[in-house]
Parts: structure tokens; sequence; C-alpha cells
């Protein structure tokens, strides 16, 4: 069995790279759909043993609530900045003596139980460090750890290749993880672009539910088309369909 870590800020302050598409309230409840996504996931999942939260945003215990987790404050933990948060957040977890576990973002609307069954018996079997990196194999979507795996946590600039530098200078197994449930995090337009052309696929989630067939979906496409220029011709297909399910 493994633990689930799952940081996330305050989500009225999430998503502003997307301010150009999305209202604030509107990237705030994106924000939540794909948290509570991610946590429909963990929750369900036999190898997930206990759920974490760590945020200051004000809905985060209700959210904990709902999915069974619990949810730690920054201030709780005594140290500020994601990278000391996930440290400190870490120490204690696997001082419970339950491994591995799991760091992943919130944002993550794509992740399937399948991803998470490959990354815990990944590393179970490399007994080192999981590294599941973003679609661009440049930042960290994901990590799976033991105690003796811990890696010195670099979120941030580049974060895939640092931390797998980190963990050779330490003597330590790792092995980079490409999944598409894991490597689509969304952050800029394109990212939500492709997302919303998954959502059919899994029309049960909660950001399909935000997005797919509905007023604000369809007022989202057509500001993608327009932001990125109508490049590719999916984008005019995408606002099409949703701009029917609208009137429908």
């Amino acid at each position: 069995m493994a633990q689930a870590l799952v940081p996330f800020k305050d989500l009225s302050l999430a998503k502003s790279r997307l301010a150009d598409v999305l209202t604030r309230a509107e990237r705030r409840a994106l924000a939540q759909a794909m948290v509570e996504d991610v946590l429909t996931v963990l929750s369900s999942h036999r190898h997930i043993a206990r759920i974490t939260l760590v945020s200051d945003d004000p809905g985060a215990n209700m959210l904990a609530q709902k999915y069974g987790a619990e949810c730690w404050t920054e201030s709780a933990l005594g140290c500020r900045g994601l990278n000391p948060l996930i440290r400190s957040a870490s120490e204690r977890l696997l001082g419970t003596g339950e491994e591995p576990l799991m760091v992943l973002h919130g944002d993550l609307p794509l992740l399937t139980g399948e991803d998470i069954s490959v990354v815990v018996e990944s590393q179970q079997a490399l007994g080192g460090l999981i590294v599941g990196c973003d679609s661009k194999g440049i930042g960290t979507n994901l990590l799976a750890f033991n105690a003796a795996s811990t890696p010195r946590f670099c979120f941030g600039l580049d974060s895939c290749a640092a931390h797998v530098a980190s963990a050779k200078d330490a003597g330590m197994p790792v092995q980079v993880l490409q999944r598409s449930g894991i490597g689509l995090d969304v952050d800029e337009a394109p990212d939500l672009k492709y997302v919303m052309e998954q959502l059919p696929f899994n029309p049960a989630s909660n950001t399909a539910q935000l997005l797919y067939n509905t007023e604000l979906g369809a007022r989202a496409a057509l500001a993608l088309t327009a932001l990125l220029g109508n490049i590719e011709s999916g984008s005019t297909d995408l606002s099409d369909d949703l701009t029917r399910g609208m009137a429908s």
C-alpha cells in the first residue's frame, strides 16, 4: 500500500496563465474540478491507503472530508514554498512507516487508476525514485519514493532533469516515467485545449462536467480558438462541438 500527498495553493489564485480564456471565478472552478478528479482516482484506488492534502485554500478541509483525506495547512507544517512544504510533509508521512509515498500535482485531469498502478508497481520494482514528467519532458508532475530514496525536491524550472540529477548524485536508482495521464498538467491555453478535446472520452469526470456541453465550455472553446489563432483545424471542430452542446 502507498500514501499520496497532494499539495495545492489557494484555488482563487490558481491558473493565472489562463486569464485570457477564463475569468477568475472560472479558473477557480476549473482548478477545483481538476483536484477533485485527482482525488477521485486516488480515493478509489486499491494501492492508496492514505491521502493527505497540503493547502491553505478555504475549501481544502471540505475537499478532504469528501474524499476521505487529511488536510494539513502550510502554517501547521511550519514552512513556506512548495519544496520545503513537500519536504516537511513527506518526512511526517514516511515517519509513519507506510511506504512508498507518491507526491502529485492536483491539476492532472486525465489521470487514471492505471497510471497510479504503474507508478506504485514501478517504484516497488525499482526501490528508488520514480519521476513522472510532464508531456514536454521538462517539468515534474509526480514523484514516488520510499524513505531510503527520498529526493531533494526540485520543483520549479527544469525540475525533471534536476530530480534525476539529484537522485544520481545521491546514488539512488531513478526512473523517468512518461504517461499521458500524468504528463498533462493544465497551465496554459494549449493544455486546456487538449484537455477539452479529451473530455468526451470521460464525460463523468468533474472537469468534463464543468466544460463539456456547457456554456462555460463553449465560451472557453471560442476564446481558445481566437487566442491560438485557429492554427489547428481541431480548434474549430472543438468549438463547433461545444457550441452545439450549449444550444441543446
